[in-house]
This record gives structure tokens, sequence and C-alpha cells, in this order.
């Protein structure tokens, strides 16, 4: 089982993925039904996804938030790609230049 629900991460990791990839809206998560298992993607996925939604509602683009991070824009498209390694640290300082704020929690397995 614990192999299965990892490879269920895998494969949702490379969902956000191409949700972000495609520019798409992520669709609001479902909730558990009983017998069911919660499955989240890595959760370096979860920073970058949180990322790309604050700028959808933001309204900015690649390039102005490179700008408002004085980075070149490909920095900022490494950002949303879950197979490139970012660091928090910047995820947290794109975020914050969003005027939000990147909050990492714990829940139950």
């Amino acid at each position: 089982m614990a192999d299965a629900l990892t490879e269920a991460a895998d494969a949702l990791d490379e969902v956000f993925a191409a949700y972000m990839q495609g520019k798409l809206d992520f669709p609001a998560p479902s909730k558990a039904r009983r017998g069911e298992y919660i499955v989240a993607p890595p959760a370096e996925t979860m920073a970058k996804a949180a990322l790309y939604v604050a700028m959808k509602e933001a309204r900015i683009t690649n390039v102005q938030l490179a700008k408002r991070l004085g980075v070149d824009e490909k920095e900022v498209r490494r950002l949303f790609d879950p197979h490139y390694a970012s660091k928090l640290p910047r995820i947290a300082q794109a975020v914050a230049l969003l005027g939000k704020r990147l909050v990492i929690g714990l829940e139950a397995a």
C-alpha cells in the first residue's frame, strides 16, 4: 500500500506540473470519502503551486515577477518546474512580493 501511495503522490506531482506549465487553473480538491486515502504532492511542489495561484490571482506575468525579484525570467519559470530544485526561501520571497505569506503545516498521516 505504501508503494501505491508513493506512486500516486508522484503522479499528482506530474499533474501539478502540467497545470502550471499549461497555465491552467487548479480544480478544487475533493474531500476523501470513507475508505479513500488523501494523497498530496511533495511539499516543494505545494509551495510552487501556492506561488502559481498567487501569481494568477495578482494577474502578473513571469516577466513582471522576475523584475520584482531582480532575476531573469528563466529563474521564475524554474520556480514552477517540479523537476527543478528551487530553494524554499526564494519561493517564500516571491510569495511575499505578491502580498502573501507561505505557511507550512503538519497533519496526521
